[in-house]
């Protein structure tokens, strides 16, 4: 996988889930694309200076989520049906990071917005539907 990936070992989030997440965006950014492969859990543990065991976690979720299938003799690839994200989308999260950035937000703290919005989002769609 030509795509680095790098964790915070002092960070509250697992390692295991550092590593999932840091995959999907890379599938939803087109870094990764169907087909490509992913390293051998015990490459990117060594890599990554962490126990195969959490590496192996991290796999098992993305396939779990279909993000990536397993296959003996052929290792772990994006699965065919892992999309990235569309061009608007893309263009949207890039005009966000750059803003979260100039108002001086941590990438925590930006995503924590995002999560906030995206979590209330479809209460206040359900609430309005459910008025009409």
């Amino acid at each position: 996988m030509s795509v680095g990936l790098e964790v915070d070992l002092a960070s509250a989030v697992p390692v295991w889930e550092q590593v999932r997440a840091q995959v999907v965006a890379h599938v939803a950014a087109g870094r990764l694309r169907p087909g490509d492969r992913l390293p051998t859990i015990r490459a990117l543990a060594t890599d990554l200076g962490v126990a195969p065991g959490t590496v192996a976690r991290a796999f098992r979720e993305l396939e779990t989520t279909g993000v990536v299938v397993t296959r003996r003799r052929a290792g772990t690839q994006v699965a065919a049906g892992a999309v990235a994200a569309d061009d608007g989308l893309r263009a949207a999260a890039a005009a966000y990071a750059r803003a979260a950035h100039a108002a001086g937000l941590t990438p925590d703290a930006a995503l924590d917005l995002v999560r906030g919005v995206l979590l209330a989002t479809p209460a206040r769609a359900e609430s309005a539907a459910g008025r009409r």
